[in-house]
């Protein structure tokens, strides 16, 4: 079932990371490095837009998704039983 990943899903899932991060730290900093990829694809489209830097724009785009795409691959983990993901369960 496909679920939407808007901002109040975001913010819920970042919620969750500063809640358990003593429990979880390593989850912890890689949400934070695909929080930081996705603001660097939002940021990264007025350099591309304005100098023309066109070949930039499928990284800008894949930082873009990357919340989105982390969300997807760890649910498929879970699912699969290959790791076990809590915030996901919470998930509404």
């Amino acid at each position: 079932m496909h679920h939407p990943l808007n901002l109040a899903e975001i913010k819920r899932i970042r919620l969750w990371h500063v809640a358990h991060k003593d429990e979880h730290p390593l989850e912890y900093q890689l949400w934070d490095g695909v929080l930081c990829c996705w603001l660097m694809g939002w940021v990264g489209w007025m350099p591309v837009l304005m100098f023309e830097l066109l070949w930039v724009g499928p990284l800008c785009l894949l930082g873009s998704a990357a919340p989105r795409l982390y969300v997807a691959w760890r649910a498929h983990a879970h699912r699969a039983q290959r790791l076990r993901c809590d915030w996901l369960s919470s998930r509404a």
